[in-house]
């Protein structure tokens, strides 16, 4: 199956994602996936299309270095998508990639709407779509018959979203609370050890982890974000991070964490939800935990969530490593779904055709 792919965004994760792409060749051959780069579009530094031939991923940082920036990139986008729906691919996937904005969740919004609107699957690992217009965006795709995919916006490329979706069919889930931001919970287990704030926040930002405007994790609104976006995926609420309640970290916050660690205790930045519908309300919080806690025994660069749910209890997923090439896996992984999706579709009537024939003998 030949898929072109159009990424908006092209900073570490969209970068990493293309080398993965190269990196699993063999595996992605096996499955029948034929991905093929045709375009990649940015705000800042400009664009590259080549809808016929496609662009050569080798090529592709040196191909935007030189690109001239323009201030028209969603134009660009829906020329991009209008010349797709003649192009001869047997898939098309929108890959958005773009930075959170946390005033709206755009221009991703927008970006996901354009693709949904010319037919084009998409998969994001930005978590503005899904924290700020997850109903809309999700009937959209699928009254279209479309993928509107996210499993890199929450916890890297830990299948959260898939797990519940793929393997727990007629659960319910009443509420969850994790640790979802890696470099608040890397900076509180150095300030335990004694470290300074800056000095572990300069090495989160120099592995690209933290941005050089940190204010989006250390502010709590990261995690506000993927709560919101946990909560109207599992919760089915109508949440923003605006509407959930927040903390953030400090400087100071080591001399609490240092203190907890005396008692026997662990402070950790927790996000959690609970409820149904409108109902649901989410927080982000400073909690001291038990030692044995499954969120307390996190390690600088792991994250988890504990979701409640009935009829299996609760459940934990954890990650003790994240980073770039795990959200970019994130990507590839939601892009084989979308290709398993479309070759299960285009089968479907060659199946019906021989059931209808044998119930006909």
């Amino acid at each position: 199956m030949k898929i072109a792919l159009l990424l908006v965004g092209f900073g570490n994760v969209a970068q990493r994602f293309v080398r993965l792409l190269d990196e699993s060749r063999e595996y992605l051959d096996r499955e029948g996936i034929d991905p093929c780069i045709v375009g990649v579009i940015t705000r800042r530094h400009g664009s590259a299309i080549d809808i016929a031939a496609g662009l050569d991923p080798a090529k592709l940082s040196a191909v935007m270095a030189a690109s001239e920036s323009t201030d028209d990139s969603a134009t660009v986008l829906a020329n991009a998508l209008d010349q797709l729906q003649s192009a001869t691919f047997d898939s098309r996937v929108l890959v958005e990639t773009t930075t959170l904005d946390i005033r709206a969740g755009e221009p991703a919004i927008s970006h996901v709407l354009e693709a949904l609107g010319r037919n084009t699957h998409v998969v994001t690992a930005n978590k503005g779509p899904v924290a700020f217009a997850y109903r809309r965006l999700s009937e959209e795709a699928a009254g279209r018959g479309l993928s509107f995919l996210f499993e890199g916006a929450v916890m890297d490329g830990i299948p959260i979203f898939n797990l519940v979706r793929e393997t727990m069919p007629g659960v319910t889930i009443r509420g969850f609370r994790g640790v979802v931001n890696t470099t608040t919970n890397y900076l509180l287990a150095a300030m335990e050890r004694g470290e300074p704030f800056d000095a572990a926040l300069g090495r989160m930002q120099a592995a690209g982890v933290a941005e050089a405007d940190p204010s989006l994790d250390v502010d709590g609104w990261d995690a506000a974000a993927k709560t919101a976006a946990l909560a109207n995926v599992w919760l089915g609420a109508d949440l923003t991070p605006h509407r959930i309640d927040r903390q953030g970290i400090t400087a100071d916050t080591g001399a609490r964490a240092r203190e907890a660690l005396t008692r026997s205790r662990r402070l950790k930045l927790v996000a959690s939800a609970s409820g149904a519908g409108r109902e649901a309300s989410g927080r982000v919080e400073l909690v001291e935990l038990p030692l044995d806690d499954p969120l307390a025994i996190l390690e600088e660069h792991g994250n988890a969530v504990e979701i409640d749910t009935w009829p299996l209890g609760r459940v934990v997923i954890a990650q003790r490593d994240g980073g770039l090439e795990k959200t970019a896996y994130a990507l590839m992984a939601d892009l084989v779904t979308v290709a398993r999706r479309a070759m299960a579709a285009s089968t479907a009537p060659r199946h019906a055709i021989r059931r209808r024939e044998y119930l006909d003998e």
